[in-house]
């Protein structure tokens, strides 16, 4: 399809989603075509061949449009020729020079996944102090504009989807900082491994936590085996590994070995263990207590080195037995072996 049939087409269906007071007509998406054709067409080249689009859909670049009708953040510094390379950047970045802050992504980004993690481990404290950050620098009417047009998260989560554990919340973080992927007792599945490789592989997050919490439900019912309603009870099959391995009533041993098990499910992921063979990526763990606020770290799980098998000494040979008395009696004798 050509770039503009193909900008006038995304523009008619966005203009069809977020235009909920009147009718989406074409004067409107003409209309909306000249406003973003410039910006349009930088990001149609850029992604058009790279496969995002059939994964995000339309809507997330087109979204960066909309805002810049609106007069976000990302109608600023339209030609700054951004390389950041992200889907829907759509200019949402300054330039000083030869550098390039992208207004998107975290005011200063982590350098490595280490970093990423000590953000994470500060942000705790922050708030398990009740000092957050004053004036928050993500978490305002400003960023919100400015992440219209994108999003690069530092950080992503595998967490329990209990409401007590708001994760942006609990690491003092705003909006577009973390990407975030929630299920009853943080267990691992195909659609949630997909997610965070899109977190991770394509957003660019550099750490990723498994987050279980304190008092989890579905831990405790798992290693209670109690009749539930619907299909609740297909949770135990994810949660049950690690409660066989915390000794029988031990349900907070069980929740940080849940975290563990979780860990491991995701490092057989391709794209997950290459990020962090390249050193892209960190996964790591962690338990959020309910009572306090804290997160404390998990270590992951020691394996030990295979046991050699016990050397047996050699069994002697089967000494032959006498039969010589055998051939005597039939009168006849023992033939020798050639």
């Amino acid at each position: 399809m050509p770039r503009t049939a193909f900008a006038r087409s995304a523009l008619t269906q966005i203009a069809s989603a977020f235009e909920g007071n009147f009718k989406a007509t074409e004067p409107l998406a003409e209309q909306l075509l000249n406003v973003a054709r410039p910006r349009m067409m930088s990001t149609v080249a850029r992604i058009e061949g790279s496969g995002l689009l059939r994964m995000m859909g339309p809507g997330s670049a087109m979204l960066a449009q909309r805002s810049t009708v609106l007069g976000g953040a990302s109608a600023v510094a339209k030609s700054c020729g951004c390389p950041c390379g992200r889907v829907a950047c759509m200019g949402a970045c300054s330039t000083t020079g030869a550098s390039v802050r992208h207004l998107h992504a975290h005011p200063n980004p982590p350098s490595d996944p280490e970093q990423a993690l000590e953000y994470l481990r500060e942000g705790n404290k922050r708030f398990v102090s009740n000092k957050p950050h004053d004036q928050h620098p993500t978490r305002n009417l400003d960023r919100v504009k400015a992440t219209a047009g994108g999003q690069k998260p530092f950080a992503a989560f595998l967490s329990c989807a209990d409401s007590r554990v708001p994760v942006e919340i609990i690491f003092d973080q705003g909006f577009g900082d973390v990407f975030v992927t929630r299920v009853a007792g943080n267990i691992v599945t195909n659609e949630i491994t997909a997610s965070l490789e899109f977190g991770t592989a394509v957003l660019g997050s550099k750490v990723l936590m498994v987050l279980g919490h304190s008092a989890c439900g579905a831990v405790a019912a798992t290693m209670a085996g109690a009749a539930v309603p619907g299909v609740i009870s297909s949770l135990y099959y994810s949660i049950s590994p690690a409660c066989k391995k915390a000794k029988a009533g031990d349900v907070d041993a069980a929740i940080a070995e849940n975290v563990r098990v979780q860990m491991e499910q995701l490092k057989v992921s391709p794209v997950l263990q290459g990020l962090v063979k390249e050193g892209k990526l960190k996964i790591v763990g962690g338990v959020y207590d309910l009572a306090t606020g804290k997160v404390t770290e998990i270590a992951e799980a020691v394996k030990e080195a295979p046991k050699e098998a016990p050397v047996e000494a050699p069994k002697e040979a089967p000494k032959e037995a006498n039969t010589s008395f055998i051939w005597s009696f039939f009168g006849g004798k023992k033939q020798q072996r050639a």
